[in-house]
């Protein structure tokens, strides 16, 4: 519990540690103390833990905070008026038992009320002939500027609260500050210096404006940032934009003083350089010895070395600001490298000396401007390409090669072609060489090599019927009957006189027609 936390002791002869008495932070976990619950039992009120003359208002007969579930309450309310001033707070800051609000009212009480600012027999580290300059600090303080607000009722109209100077709702609650004669909101009633709300009321006053105790007297005075007391003497240690007694600025892992000492920071803490290289310094892969702060530290994938010691594994040469090759956690200057390790470019044959860009495909690689394309010797880098065989084309020339190309325009073939007498075709190219529809997907045939539709070839070549004169094509296994030069359709081989089918049977000529055996002898009779 902070306010009784004394801190251990080192277990080392009968000395009692600085380490924890001039620190306000945990052995354990090194956090500040009023991160830790805080507790406040040697004080049965604010009034007396701030060291003020007279009592506190009398609360009301039987109201009891804790038994309304309360850490505290505003002396001299009512229960219900209780309530109704807390509904006016945000919710962390209801000091209900048992809640984050109870947590943190014990934090404010530990940080706005820092009891070594109240009473110097709290006080570890005040010089006894400064004693007496502490008291007259804190009896003035008392008498001039140190009080705590009283909640009451607004009785009156057209008043402005004394921070926000919004008007202040008659007949609502409001903290009254007599050291200023002033009334404010209850969430108004605050810090001028770190926000917060006054814990239990509890404010100072200086030039006009409203502070809680700790940083009301960080006005007047120095605070120390290791033990966190006010400090009187008026020699001190001013380091890190803080201020120390002498002697309490300490390394944070050993505890020597710094003061007049060379330290380094890290993570906003100081250290000796003796700790800060035996905690934090890294050790040299040469040697093995530690790499101080006096001392260049060059690193390379996690290992490091001291500026002498960064030297080629081989040659021992430096290789300081020069190009180096690693390999099984050695490191070579560029020639040891190329001699050991260096592969060969597939392009022009020569090592990849130590820092070369390297281009690699599969099982190859090559310097970056021998990655390029077998046809127009431009550099490929991060353009696509295409390996065809054991040689890299880029696409414009890899299209111009080898991409399919029509027959009839001697263009690209890129999708949806067609293919006659085994040669490619766009589909809009493959046409009828008389009337130049398409001819995909369409029936067609061909003569001397060129495709017809069998509109136009039977136009075109076809035998022509006898009987109907139009063309005996053969699409579609159309049958055709042929005699004396003459042709017809099976379905127009007919006798002229009676119209029935002539196919298979015999017929006698007669001048242009054809008739049937019957008809012949009807017409010899």
């Amino acid at each position: 519990m902070i306010d009784k936390w004394d801190g251990p002791k080192r277990a080392s002869g009968n000395q009692e540690s600085l380490y924890y008495a001039r620190r306000k932070n945990c052995t354990s976990c090194k956090c500040p103390r009023e991160a830790h619950d805080v507790c406040h039992e040697e004080w049965v009120s604010v009034r007396s833990r701030l060291g003020l003359k007279g009592d506190e208002s009398a609360l009301p007969v039987g109201f009891d905070p804790r038994k309304k579930g309360l850490a505290w309450a505003p002396p001299g309310l009512p229960a219900h008026k209780v309530e109704e001033y807390f509904s006016m707070l945000p919710e962390i800051s209801v000091p209900r038992l048992g809640t984050p609000g109870e947590r943190y009212r014990d934090r404010q009480l530990a940080i706005q009320l820092p009891k070594q600012d109240l009473a110097t027999a709290y006080c570890r580290h005040l010089n006894p002939k400064r004693a007496s300059s502490a008291d007259d600090f804190m009896a003035a303080r008392n008498e001039i500027a140190l009080d705590i607000g009283n909640v009451q009722e607004v009785l009156e109209c057209d008043i402005d609260c004394g921070a926000c100077h919004a008007p202040l709702e008659y007949g609502s609650l409001a903290v009254s500050a007599s050291k200023l004669d002033l009334l404010y909101h209850p969430r108004c009633f605050r810090c001028s210096e770190c926000k917060e709300l006054l814990v239990d009321l509890a404010y100072c006053v200086h030039y006009d404006t409203l502070f809680c105790e700790r940083h009301y007297a960080e006005q007047l005075k120095p605070r120390c940032a290791a033990c966190d007391e006010l400090i009187f003497s008026g020699e001190y240690t001013k380091a890190m934009n803080k201020d120390w007694h002498s002697g309490h600025f300490c390394c944070w892992q050993c505890d020597e003083s710094l003061t007049g000492q060379r330290y380094v920071l890290r993570d906003e803490h100081p250290y000796c350089i003796k700790c800060y290289e035996s905690v934090f310094a890294n050790g040299c892969e040469e040697c093995n010895k530690i790499i101080g702060i006096d001392s260049k530290d060059l690193s390379y994938k996690d290992k490091h070395w001291h500026e002498a010691c960064f030297l080629c594994n081989r040659c021992r040469v430096s290789l300081v600001d020069k190009q180096f090759g690693s390999k099984v956690d050695k490191i070579y200057c560029g020639n040891c490298y190329d001699a050991q390790f260096a592969s060969r470019c597939d392009g022009c044959g020569e090592i990849f000396r130590a820092g070369t860009k390297k281009m690699e495909y599969k099982t190859r690689q090559w310097h970056e401007k021998c990655f390029c394309c077998v046809v127009c010797k431009n550099p490929i880098g991060t353009k696509s390409f295409i390996p065809r065989e054991q040689e890299i084309y880029c696409a414009g020339c890899y299209e111009d090669k080898f991409a399919t190309r029509c027959v009839k325009c001697n263009k690209i073939i890129t999708s949806g072609g067609v293919t006659y007498k085994n040669e490619p075709w766009h589909r809009d190219c493959f046409t009828c060489s008389n009337c130049n529809n398409s001819l995909a997907g369409q029936r067609f045939t061909s003569r001397d090599d060129k495709p017809y539709c069998a509109d136009c070839f039977g136009e075109l070549f076809a035998k022509r019927c006898t009987a109907c004169s139009k063309p005996i094509t053969g699409i579609g296994g159309t049958r055709f009957i042929s005699f004396e030069d003459r042709h017809w359709h099976n379905d127009c081989f007919i006798c002229a006189g009676c119209k029935t089918s002539l196919v298979g049977r015999g017929f006698i000529t007669d001048n242009e027609d054809i008739i049937c055996p019957e008809c012949a002898k009807m017409k010899l009779m």
